[in-house]
Order: C-alpha cells, then structure tokens, then sequence
C-alpha cells in the first residue's frame, strides 16, 4: 500500500480516493448511484444524478425494471450517463444497498452493502471501466453510518 494523498492510497496498483463532492462532478467512466429497487431517481444522491443527466436516465431505468424487474439489495443494473456524456462519463451504475435498522450492522445487512460495491466494481469492469465514483451506498434514507459505508 502506498499513500498518495491525505484521502488517497493505491494498493495493488489500484489507486482509493475517500472525497466530499459532488459525484457528478467527477470525471470517471462509471458513477455509482445509490439507488431503490425500482430505480425511482426521486431523493438524494439518485435525484441529484437524473438533474445532471436528464430525463433519458429515469427513462432508462424504467425500461429496465420493466423487463427485468425491480432490483435485489446487493444487485445493481446500468445506464448510459445522459447528458453527463459530455464529460466523460459512460455509464451510470445503480446500486442497491440495505437499509439501516438502526441499532447496530448486522452481518447480513454489511454482507449486502459488501455485494452492492463488488456486484458495481464487477460490472464496471464488465463495461471496460477503468475509473468508477462512488457514494457512499445506504448512507442517506437507508440510515447506514457514513462511516461504515467508506
């Protein structure tokens, strides 16, 4: 492991950054959205995503859970960027996390959280993704503490 940064370390050639931003600002090839299992884009993270690239985003969310049905928790699905193709960015991930109960993790709920990053890191690798922007997944009304889901 070598530290490159306050916030960054690279292991194995695979450089970490932890930021406060906002995620539609970065330019990666994949973000990462928190979302529900419909992919309603209506609150946080998700709503501040479907603002920076558009309509077509919750369109194609749709579709998808149209055909596909809704999400499993620790599951995700894709989207083009929308109008967030202008910046670089290719695809926008959905992740699904678990909700918070709210007294302490369970290792069930950790063990989704876990699958939804790794389920978003294998399918970004899938799409050719050589750079992915995260959110910190569950942490805003799902209630998991910001701190377990860096």
């Amino acid at each position: 492991m070598r530290r490159i940064g306050q916030n960054a370390v690279t292991i194995n050639k695979l450089e970490v950054q932890i930021e406060m931003c906002d995620i539609t600002d970065e330019r990666t090839d994949a973000i990462v959205n928190a979302a529900n299992e419909k992919l309603a884009h209506s609150g946080g993270v998700a709503a501040r995503i479907l603002q920076a690239g558009g309509s077509m985003i919750q369109v194609e969310s749709t579709n998808w859970v149209n055909v596909h049905g809704p999400i499993k928790t620790g599951e995700c699905a894709y989207t083009s960027a929308g109008k967030m193709a202008t910046n670089g960015v290719k695809y926008i991930i959905h992740a699904v996390g678990p909700e918070y109960n709210g007294k302490r993790c369970s290792l069930f709920n950790a063990g989704k959280l876990y699958e939804a990053v790794f389920n978003s890191l294998i399918l970004a690798n899938r799409l050719g993704c050589g750079s992915v922007a995260f959110p910190a997944i569950s942490s805003g009304i799902f209630g998991f503490p910001k701190q377990l889901c860096a």
